[in-house]
């Protein structure tokens, strides 16, 4: 860990003004923000723990938990929530045998909800990483999830 975030560090040239962005390649590099890789971004930059932290937390994107291999996004905006989408996240649910905000027992899948994704036209919406599932039906639910358990 201790090369890798060392490595993201130099990438942005210790600038501090990019902790943004340092973050987001933390983050993309573990799948959510360790304990540790935070600590040593904190020292190896001399920024407070509580800045860094106060970052991690405010921007909902940056998660603090460890999370699945792939995470599933259930829209839940207005446009989505009246054409179905709490009906697809319990499909999900089921299907997952997980709450939304966890993740499965295998690390393969992070049950997450946004409020929206600005594809209301084809709502319901699911998102997996960063394919879009639009028009989404309970049927839909398993073979969405079948594609991404291999």
């Amino acid at each position: 860990m201790k090369d890798k975030v060392t490595a993201i560090i130099k990438k942005y040239d210790n600038d501090k003004s990019q902790l943004v962005s340092i973050l987001q390649d933390v983050q993309a590099e573990y799948n959510y923000l360790p304990r540790a890789a935070l600590d040593k971004l904190s020292k190896k930059m001399d920024i407070p723990q509580s800045q860094v932290y106060s970052l991690a937390t405010f921007f909902r994107a940056f998660s603090l938990k460890e999370r699945g291999k792939h995470i599933v996004n259930v829209c839940l905006g207005t446009a989505c929530h009246v054409r179905g989408g709490e009906l697809i996240l319990e499909s999900l649910e089921r299907q997952l045998d997980i709450q939304r905000g966890n993740t499965t027992k295998d690390n393969n899948f992070t049950l997450e909800t946004v409020n929206c994704m600005g594809c209301c036209a084809t709502g319901p919406v699911v998102k997996i990483n960063d394919e879009y599932f639009g028009h989404m039906t309970n049927d839909k639910v398993e073979p969405m999830i079948k594609k991404y358990s291999k």
